[in-house]
């Protein structure tokens, strides 16, 4: 089976006003298979959301390709960003629109019409809980509320893929269960899937497989029982330090 997604030694580096050259990500190799979630680990700065960012052809790579469905980002983005559900903490929705009005925005740009709207609407919003929300205005919404619309976004019109930075980041314990059993249920009905988070336990609960990411670079990538043999631990969180611990001896 083709893997949805194939990065080949993707590379980042940005100058900052200073003249000072910072490599985000350095030479990210990896491929993801259709119904597998692939979760980035790793601490702030480690290079997730340049990844993400990579992956969604929102930056374009300094070095390296990625191809989405076959699809080699850097040739045809466009057609790449119709087959993606890409959702980041700088996403945002419209103010001074409803929650079903956004809908309706974000899936006519997909080229989908009323009727299909209106059912995948529908149908997010009893998978979300937010029946309560869909017509109020976005500015209104708490945090957990304009997650799930941003989610019901990004989901809207059925992407293979979905690409998701940190989707539970400063949530409440209910919402981000809410959150948590819906990627649960897309990977279940064969939706890939790439994840950054800060929460092993996300990781734990929901990874096929994970990447550690550490100043750019992936340090390991694998499923957990390969983690675990890799590192002789038996959880992600100590998996995750004890590689970081021999990178350090290594490099001091």
């Amino acid at each position: 089976m083709e893997p949805i997604v194939c990065s080949d030694n993707l590379r980042k580096v940005f100058t900052q006003p200073n003249g000072k050259r910072v490599e985000a990500v350095r030479g990210a190799s990896f491929s993801v298979a259709p119904g597998e979630v692939l979760g980035l680990l790793g601490p702030n700065g480690a290079g997730k959301t340049t990844l993400l960012r990579m992956l969604g052809t929102l930056i374009a790579p300094t070095s390296g390709y990625c191809w989405i469905e076959g699809i080699r980002a850097d040739r045809a983005p466009d057609a790449i960003r119709g087959r993606i559900g890409f959702l980041s903490g700088n996403t945002k929705l419209y103010g001074r629109l409803t929650v079903r009005e956004v809908l309706r925005y974000f899936g006519a740009l997909c080229g989908m019409d009323d009727e299909s709207i209106a059912s995948r609407t529908a149908n997010l919003s009893e998978r979300l809980a937010m029946d309560a929300i869909l017509d109020q205005r976005c500015e209104s919404l708490s945090t957990g509320q304009t997650q799930k619309a941003s989610i019901a976004r990004v989901m809207l019109h059925d992407p293979k893929l979905l690409i998701l930075d940190e989707p539970t980041l400063g949530l409440d314990i209910v919402t981000s269960r809410t959150i948590l059993e819906f990627i649960s249920d897309a990977r279940s009905r064969g939706h890939s899937i790439i994840f950054s988070t800060h929460y092993m336990s996300e990781a734990e609960l929901l990874c096929d497989r994970a990447a550690f990411l550490y100043q750019g670079e992936i340090m390991a990538i694998g499923t957990k029982p390969e983690l675990y043999e890799l590192t002789g631990k038996d959880n992600i969180y100590d998996a995750f330090l004890g590689l970081l611990d021999r990178r350090e001896r290594e490099t001091s």
